[in-house]
């Protein structure tokens, strides 16, 4: 079984997934799209990915306010996150990622990446970020 991970922002949506052991998360890939509301190609890639790696559950990144509150892309956000569970049939959650982005881009910063390098992966480094938070949440709650 593997667990796949989606940090979905207005452009992009990040995708890393889980070993078979659900230990840890890797980066896959970022899929991109030209508008921000045409979401056909982003769905079937994901469905393909699901099939590739054969995904059990999808984690997405739930983007709330540091006080707790929603914004727009929240609720952008559980739109799409309910669209994956049903184009796919997966058992779609939604996962806390405040910060992500910032810890995926002192990570990069770390690594020397200058801002060209960093936009073209930060995404996937963000969605392994929530899925690894998952996957660590879960395995405290095992034991």
């Amino acid at each position: 079984m593997r667990i796949m991970g989606l940090d979905f922002g207005g452009m992009t949506c990040g995708v890393a997934i889980s070993d078979e052991l659900l230990i840890t998360a890797q980066p896959v890939t970022t899929i991109r799209r030209k508008h921000e509301n045409k979401l056909r190609q982003t769905f079937a890639a994901i469905e393909e990915l699901c099939m590739q790696y054969e995904v059990e559950k999808i984690v997405v990144g739930l983007p709330k306010k540091l006080d707790d509150t929603e914004s727009e892309r929240t609720v952008a956000c559980r739109e799409f996150a309910e669209s994956v569970s049903r184009r796919t049939g997966k058992e779609t959650i939604l996962w806390d990622e405040r910060l992500t982005t910032v810890q995926a881009t002192r990570i990069l910063d770390e690594a020397g990446l200058n801002y060209e390098e960093k936009g073209k992966v930060v995404d996937k480094i963000a969605a392994a970020i929530i899925l690894q938070s998952y996957l660590d949440t879960q395995a405290l709650l095992r034991g």
